[in-house]
């Protein structure tokens, strides 16, 4: 089981950033920081697709609301991208079974990846940007330093990761009514949009 803190935390940091993970994992593996990391994560291929992907994230994840867009098309991808992570992980090592391993790393990514989306949502509401480009900086830098140290100290990154998910779970249920205020505010937008349109619609 010594591989399970390792792909908890991977699944984790998946469900901010999947591509950060494949990307810093392919690294470590490919400059021989750690063995735990498979042969398929450290393929040129794989490691230029992971950049290309991790710059766009930093991009479009500081721009209020094409976030939002963006968590919206990632809420697949990214528990996908912890599942795959995971059994890699654990076919490396052969400590744990992949099908486990996979369960882990895809459900962890899918609860961090909620925290994630939600709270993005809660933040949107406020008109200003900085709140944006603060959080995402905030993740990107957790994700990395995370990952990093679960290198070297895998147990204790499993539980700091754990801590931040249950302090994440805790605080998207207290954000709940800023988040249907997104949706309320995401609504009426589409409603005026779509009005707008047949006020300028030529008469029949």
């Amino acid at each position: 089981m010594s591989v399970l803190p390792l792909v908890f935390t991977s699944g984790w940091a998946s469900g901010i950033n999947a591509y950060a993970v494949v990307l810093l994992l392919g690294v470590f593996g490919a400059t021989g920081v750690s063995d735990e990391v498979p042969e398929a994560l450290q393929r040129p291929d794989v490691l230029i697709a992971a950049g290309v992907l991790f710059l766009c994230e930093a991009v479009a994840d500081k721009i209020p609301y094409v976030d939002s867009v963006w968590d919206s098309v990632h809420t697949v991808i990214r528990p996908v991208s912890g599942a795959v992570v995971g059994a890699l992980l654990a076919g490396q090592s052969g400590s744990l079974p992949d099908l486990a391993a996979g369960a882990v790393g895809g459900s962890t990514a899918l609860a961090s990846h909620a925290v994630k989306a939600g709270t993005r949502m809660a933040i949107n509401t406020s008109p200003e940007p900085f709140s944006n480009v603060v959080m995402s900086t905030a993740e990107d830098l957790g994700v990395g330093g995370l990952i990093s140290f679960a290198m070297f100290y895998p147990e204790a990154a499993a539980i700091i990761a754990a801590v931040l998910l249950v302090i994440g779970l805790f605080l998207l249920f207290f954000l709940v009514s800023r988040i249907r205020r997104f949706w309320r505010r995401r609504a009426q937008r589409r409603e005026e949009k779509r009005l707008a349109e047949r006020v300028g619609a030529p008469p029949p």
